[in-house]
């Protein structure tokens, strides 16, 4: 299996919403964003899936001598073997921001908990912000506002996925819903750890809905005309993501027992119709 098909297994096995957003792309610019979402599902997995916070701190510094390596053009995993032809600006994949997404996800093993809306905010510029401004070098920009909207559209991905994700964190012992924010809609910690449907729950995650949205549209505003042509696999993010958030609503946020998603079939619709309307 060569590196690049490791990534592409790595990337269409996820069923992540952001697979479908790479299919429109060009061969090469489609080679390089695979790879850097297959880069952020093994740190992401780490986090997940390594038991042991010794080990999972163990494995996360593992891949920072492998960023290094990268660096050094010595790369021996096979996602960063395929990340090294891209490693230039051109396609925004730095030292800086391969590093700021290991920051992320090494909080993950140090805070299980989000005390206020800026803390979850510094979270996300790591794990969802960074990734964004990636993505929108490798899709291709003349102007450089446009790294300000894939920061700003990481964000609001970021929190749909919090909003999605209530139940599973929870299992894993972790909440990304701001306690003070928690604490307004006398919603506690135990509740959620325990999926109990509390009145204060569902003003709580409506309240999350609307600041994703509200973000969401911020992000959308700042995208410059001249940049909306080559930005369309964001938009498709985007698109897919809104889509999830608006049948997460409809279900009157029923998350804390199950995960609700949209069928392969739907992301693909969404994606072909907001890559065609742009």
């Amino acid at each position: 299996m060569t590196p690049d098909e490791y990534c592409q297994e790595k990337a269409s096995a996820s069923g992540s919403s952001f697979y479908y957003s790479f299919l429109f792309l060009p061969a090469e610019r489609r080679r390089a964003i695979t790879a850097v979402y297959a880069y952020c599902r093994e740190v992401d997995d780490v986090v997940d899936e390594v038991i042991d916070p010794a080990a999972a701190e163990a494995t996360l510094g593992w891949w920072r001598h492998e960023i290094d390596e990268l660096f050094n053009r010595h790369p021996t995993h096979p996602v960063t073997r395929a990340l090294e032809p891209f490693i230039s600006a051109d396609f925004g994949i730095s030292h800086e921001r391969l590093t700021a997404i290991l920051n992320g996800m090494a909080l993950d093993l140090r805070q299980n908990r989000m005390l206020d809306f800026p803390a979850l905010q510094r979270y996300a510029h790591l794990v969802a912000g960074v990734v964004g401004e990636i993505s929108a070098t490798i899709f291709g920009y003349r102007d450089p506002a446009t790294l300000q909207y894939a920061a700003r559209l990481g964000l609001a991905l970021q929190l749909i996925n919090v909003i999605r994700d209530v139940g599973d964190d929870a299992r894993r012992g972790r909440i990304y819903l701001p306690i003070d924010e928690m604490q307004r809609c006398d919603v506690k910690v135990s509740d959620v750890l325990a999926a109990r449907y509390v009145d204060g729950f569902v003003p709580l995650m409506r309240f999350q809905a609307e600041r994703a949205r509200a973000v969401y549209r911020e992000a959308l505003s700042l995208l410059p005309t001249v940049d909306r042509r080559s930005q369309r696999a964001g938009l498709i993010m985007g698109a897919i993501y809104s889509t999830l958030l608006t049948e997460i609503e409809r279900d009157n946020f029923q998350v804390l027992h199950q995960r609700i998603a949209l069928t392969p079939l739907r992301k693909l619709w969404v994606a072909w119709r907001t890559w065609v309307s742009g």
